[in-house]
C-alpha cells in the first residue's frame, strides 16, 4: 500500500506519530533559539526582580484569577499602543515565572498601569470597582484589605525563584519576612500593579 496522504489519514498510529514529529521540530525551530537571543533573556534597562512585596501581589494577582480577564501584553498594533503604550517585549519579563502574557481583552490590560492610578484608587477599585468605573463589571474584592500579607513562605519562594535565574541575594531573602510585616494582601498587590510596564513607560 502506498506511503500517501489518504494512508495516513485512515491510520490514526502513523497519524499521531507524523502529528508528534511535525510539531516537536516545529518547535524546537521556533523554540530553542529564543534561549539565545539577548532580547528574550536579558532584562531591559529598569527591570528588577519583584520585591517581596510585589512578589507576594503577584500570588494574589494569580490565586484571584485576575489574568483570566486582564493581560499583561500590549501587542504591536496601533489600536494598543495609542492607548496603553509602547508593546510588550520579552526583556521586561524575564524575571516572571511563568510570565502573565495573553491577548485576553475582557477587562483592560494591566501592563502600563503602573503609575497610572494613585493607590487610594486602587483601594477604591478593590473594595467596589463601580465607585470608580461606573460600568466595570468586575467583582469586589474587599477581604484583601482585611487578609494579611503571606509572609511564612515568601523567603522559600524568593530561594525557588533563585534556582531559575532571578538573582535574589541572600540579604533580600532575610529580610523579606520584615518587608511583610503589618502588610495586607490588598497592600502588596496594590505595589505589583503599580510596577507593572514602568520600565518601558517613557519609551515612544
Amino acid at each position: 500500500m502506498a506511503f500517501n496522504h489518504e494512508f495516513i489519514e485512515k491510520n490514526i498510529p502513523w497519524m499521531i506519530v507524523l502529528v508528534v514529529l511535525t510539531v516537536s521540530v516545529g518547535g524546537l525551530v521556533e523554540i530553542v533559539p529564543l534561549f539565545f537571543q539577548k532580547s528574550t533573556t536579558e532584562p531591559v534597562a529598569g527591570v528588577k526582580p519583584y520585591s517581596p512585596l510585589r512578589l507576594a501581589g503577584r500570588d494574589v494577582y494569580i490565586r484571584e484569577g485576575c489574568y483570566n480577564c486582564h493581560s499583561q501584553m500590549v501587542r504591536p498594533f496601533r489600536a494598543e499602543t495609542e492607548r496603553y503604550g509602547h508593546y510588550s517585549v520579552a526583556g521586561e519579563f524575564v524575571y516572571d515565572h511563568p510570565f502573565q502574557w495573553g491577548s485576553k481583552r475582557t477587562g483592560p490590560d494591566l501592563h502600563r498601569v503602573g503609575g497610572r492610578y494613585s493607590d487610594e484608587w486602587h483601594r477604591l477599585h478593590f473594595r467596589n470597582p463601580r465607585d470608580v468605573v461606573p460600568e466595570s463589571n468586575m467583582p469586589a474584592y474587599p477581604w484583601l484589605a482585611e487578609t494579611p500579607a503571606d509572609a511564612a513562605t515568601i523567603q522559600a519562594k524568593m530561594r525557588a525563584l533563585r534556582v531559575v535565574g532571578v538573582p535574589y541575594t541572600d540579604e533580600e531573602i532575610a529580610g523579606a519576612k520584615e518587608e511583610l510585616a503589618n502588610r495586607t494582601e490588598q497592600d502588596a498587590l496594590i505595589a505589583y500593579l503599580q510596577g507593572l510596564g514602568t520600565a518601558l513607560k517613557n519609551v515612544r
